[in-house]
């Protein structure tokens, strides 16, 4: 069990930015960050937290969660009917789907917390400024 604790740990360490951000904004913007792993909702912390920094730091993650997800799902979509193929990225796709859903909560854990805490393999990715 021990061992597990500690891939888990591994996973999940990874950059914590939150002291560059302001107490005050991380406050006001942690509800709304929320949604930015809610899929199409990132919109809505786009939008409405455009100037915070909090919030858009949320958003960014929630958008590469988001990319990630659609172009899993276009991927399958096409090669689904392909023998063998098909059937191999239907499993990928199952497995990424999952990943997506895990990152998705601790994302939301850390937005609720608020923490500007990177998502594990895909948090470096930066789209916004």
């Amino acid at each position: 069990m021990s061992d597990l604790n500690d891939k888990i740990n591994e996973f999940t360490n990874t950059p914590d930015t939150t002291a560059e951000y302001d107490p005050e904004d991380i406050e006001k913007s942690r509800v709304i960050s929320v949604f930015a792993y809610l899929s199409w909702l990132v919109i809505i912390p786009l939008i409405a937290g455009k100037d915070s920094k909090f919030a858009k730091f949320h958003v960014n993650q929630g958008l590469v969660l988001a990319i990630v997800e659609i172009a899993c799902s276009v991927i399958t979509g096409i090669l689904k009917d392909v023998p063998i193929v098909g059937f191999i990225f239907s499993i990928a796709s199952s497995l990424i789907g999952l990943a997506c859903l895990i990152l998705a909560i601790l994302g939301i854990i850390n937005a609720v917390s608020g923490k500007a805490k990177e998502l594990p393999i895909i948090g470096k990715i930066k789209l916004l400024k």
